[in-house]
């Protein structure tokens, strides 16, 4: 895998978590008018990312070009998601929802499980 197959990764993971918090606000009917708030999920929602991801090794060549190793990025995520919550609670000082850890987490690895499966897709045709 080259190393601008890396970079399109991590460009297509920022983009599916912005996505993602794109889509919660949306489902709440508050995207007209969120604004810069959705940074108060976005962030958060990177940084617990970047945090974890590299622990279950989801950027090394020899696991993105894996298809069973497609799990790694997902159960990354599920570790993610509360972090990114807490964060987020911790930054707007308000108590943590459950449920939204749960949605969160849930959500997000879902959207990266998609993401990394079509960009195996791509590449695997490529070579």
């Amino acid at each position: 895998m080259k190393s601008s197959s890396k970079v399109w990764v991590i460009i297509g993971d920022i983009l599916m978590l912005g996505l993602v918090t794109l889509f919660g606000f949306a489902s709440h009917d508050e995207l007209g008018t969120a604004g810069t708030r959705m940074m108060t999920t976005f962030v958060p929602l990177v940084f617990a990312w970047v945090l974890i991801s590299p622990w279950l090794g989801v950027f090394r060549a020899e696991i993105m070009d894996n298809p069973r190793q497609l799990w790694r990025p997902f159960w990354a995520m599920v570790l993610a998601g509360p972090m990114a919550a807490w964060i987020r609670g911790a930054w707007l000082q308000r108590p943590i929802v459950p449920l939204f850890v749960v949605v969160l987490g849930g959500v997000s690895a879902l959207a990266l499980l998609a993401w990394r499966t079509i960009f195996w897709l791509i590449t695997s045709r490529r070579n």
